[in-house]
């Protein structure tokens, strides 16, 4: 990997910082380009937002001589004074790279006259090979460090990249068929979670992972954030979405089978995803801090979930008739008196997080609900919000196919079944390794699941209005069943 700008001084700058040296950010692209550019990407989250590019910060350079690379961390302002930090790799070129128009960032006249077009360096096969080398040789430069894991003896012979696309907050590479790479866009000081319990998991010789290689951290002078994160790449493995949805489509073409009768049933790797998740949670709590939830704490926890419910009832009046049912979910949990444990969490967890592999269940993406701060992501949480969030996810599973169709009371049935007998599985498996079912704890998880529905409604209200049907279905169950042997 060629040495940063700062660490070579006998070479010429690039030749849109040539004239005023190479700690000068450069003309090109400008704050217009900026906005333009970060207004049509997936993963911007401010797009519904008024706001404005309200500063940038140039990391040193990851290669100095043309094309050079550097990454921009742009800061972004809203209306409401709320800021964010968008990472965004640069590369610039002296010609219009007819492969990279369609990531073009800005184009202009340099400080020396010459044409620059920048462009967003993740899409550069040449260019991201620094990322690949960096990591390989855990080289530093001017606000930026790679590091190498220390459980990564050898890493595989990576290869060209390929972009990802289906990602929403992130952008993620894969170099050959044997590692991929994830560049975390919107930042925030500190470690990533993502890094950090991977990092963690991989150190205590956790199996349900892929394996850490090393990622790129921002260093000062400039502030100190994940920017990029290297595993090793499951080529052979299915997501949990995908082999779901397949055996809900094995379901629904036989008509007159049980779920436990159809040749899809998924019942058995449900149970294996359970015991997968008890032993990464196992296995988080011997690595990672952990810690207890008193009375007064769970109240809080209440009035924050009873709070959220409110909101949305505000928001989405199909709620409304269902508030009362709802509010006793957390009622329940308010006046719990036993300590809750607590540790760190994946977060964010469900079908697609999760892979299947010849070798079992890995998880990915501990990374947190991207939405919220980075310290509440790195907060102290119950595995019930993990198995809460899988539970809702085999609800999604059995009934997105009927999302967009018309009511047909057999399906519905024929969903319900789905959804509870994988449910039950996936709890006797948690239970099988972890020692205790998460339905013992039936207070705790109907607040963690009824929270996380009220979620999905509001969301659905936003986004997919069809789909709306699936959480209102949960709410009508939360809502009519209180939870058995409550207080």
């Amino acid at each position: 990997m060629a040495p940063a700008a700062a660490e070579r001084p006998g070479s010429p700058p690039p030749r849109d910082v040539a004239a005023t040296g190479g700690s000068t950010p450069p003309t090109v692209p400008t704050t217009a380009d900026l906005k333009t550019f970060l207004a049509h990407q997936r993963w911007f989250a401010g797009k519904n937002r008024t706001w404005q590019v309200t500063g940038v910060t140039h990391l040193g350079w990851l290669r100095a001589e043309p094309p050079a690379v550097r990454i921009a961390l742009v800061t972004v302002g809203y209306d409401d004074g709320d800021t964010e930090t968008y990472q965004l790799p640069l590369v610039y070129h002296d010609h219009a790279v007819e492969t990279l128009l369609h990531v073009l960032v800005g184009q202009g006249d340099g400080p020396d006259g010459a044409p620059t077009y920048v462009f967003d360096a993740l899409h550069d096969k040449d260019a991201t090979q620094l990322w690949w080398q960096g990591i390989a040789s855990s080289s530093s430069g001017d606000g930026w460090e790679f590091h190498r894991d220390g459980t990564a003896e050898q890493l595989p012979p990576g290869g060209p990249s390929l972009v990802i696309g289906a990602e929403q907050s992130n952008t993620s590479l894969v170099f050959g068929d044997t590692a991929i790479m994830k560049v975390f866009r919107k930042v925030s000081p500190g470690l990533n979670p993502d890094i950090e319990i991977h990092t963690a998991l991989a150190a205590a010789g956790c199996a349900h992972i892929a394996t850490p290689l090393g990622w790129l951290q921002g260093r000062p002078p400039q502030p100190e954030v994940s920017l990029a994160m290297a595993q090793l790449f499951l080529r052979d493995a299915t997501e949990g979405w995908e082999l779901a949805r397949t055996s809900v489509r094995d379901l629904y073409a036989e008509g007159d089978l049980h779920a436990d009768e159809v040749g899809g049933d998924f019942a058995g790797e449900a149970a294996r995803l359970g015991a997968a998740t008890a032993d990464v949670h196992d296995a988080l709590a011997r690595a990672l801090p952990t810690g207890t939830l008193d009375a007064k704490e769970l109240a809080a926890l209440a009035d924050g979930m009873r709070e959220r419910l409110e909101q949305a009832v505000a928001e989405v009046d199909l709620l409304a008739p269902f508030a009362p049912g709802l509010r006793g979910a957390f009622d329940d949990l308010r006046v719990l008196t036993a300590e809750v444990p607590v540790q760190r969490v994946h977060g964010d967890y469900h079908l697609g997080q999760v892979m299947r592999t010849l070798e079992g269940w890995k998880l990915l993406d501990f990374e947190g609900e991207p939405a919220r701060a980075l310290e509440s992501r790195r907060g102290l949480e119950s595995t019930l919000k993990d198995v809460a969030g899988m539970l809702r996810s085999f609800d999604y599973a059995a009934r997105q196919l009927l999302a967009d169709h018309p009511a047909d009371p057999q399906r519905e049935y024929r969903a319900n079944e789905w959804a509870q007998r994988n449910r039950d599985a996936f709890c006797r498996g948690y239970a099988e390794v972890s020692g205790r079912d998460p339905r013992e704890d039936a207070v705790l998880l109907r607040a963690y699941e009824t929270d996380k529905a009220i979620y999905e409604v509001v969301y659905e209200a936003r986004n997919r209005p069809a789909w709306l049907g699936i959480p209102m279905s949960a709410v009508r169950r939360l809502a009519s069943h209180p939870t058995e042997g409550a207080p």
